[in-house]
């Protein structure tokens, strides 16, 4: 797999529909072409405190952003048919199922590769297979863990090595 695109989000409270940030980093041709990085007013649009303590984002950060279809109609169009991939892909295409159905929008086609499930195989001498775990052991420093960029970047770097 040469050409992809790595996503990951960030939520706002329990819910899978609730994505406040999506960061994706596109791959053709074993290299990182382009990204992209927006903040996104949930649905329900509320914060837990535990969430906001993991990512940094509140209520105020995503007041005046737009809500997912709009963030949808700009990136599904360059995701196209790309595979995609998440660390721990579970979560990640569980949110964006949840959020499309939310918003009563077509369910994604593209496939779904995981790089916390690969990486557990591949690598069993790790300590854990945390994404930052598994990126350093791979020579790629994690910087500003869970903003949904880096993490998408750092993904993107595993997946180039394990795929």
């Amino acid at each position: 797999m040469n050409s992809f695109v790595a996503i990951d989000f960030e939520t706002a409270n329990q819910h899978r529909s609730s994505v406040c940030s999506v960061g994706l980093a596109f791959v053709e041709e074993n290299q990182i072409i382009d990204s992209f990085y927006k903040l996104i007013r949930p649905n329900p649009n509320f914060y837990c405190s535990w969430a906001t303590e993991i990512h940094g984002i509140n209520f105020w950060d995503t007041a005046q952003e737009f809500e997912f279809p709009q963030i949808w109609t700009e990136i599904s169009y360059r995701i196209k048919n790309l595979p995609l991939v998440a660390h721990n892909s579970a979560f990640d295409e569980s949110c964006l199922r949840a959020v499309l159905s939310a918003y009563e929008l077509p369910i994604h086609q593209n496939s779904f590769h995981c790089t916390y499930r690969k990486s557990k195989n591949l690598f069993p001498e790790l300590p854990n297979h945390q994404l930052h775990t598994v990126s350093e052991h791979l020579g790629f420093k994690l910087e500003n863990h869970h903003n949904a960029l880096a993490d998408a970047k750092a993904c993107a770097h595993i997946a180039l090595n394990i795929f």
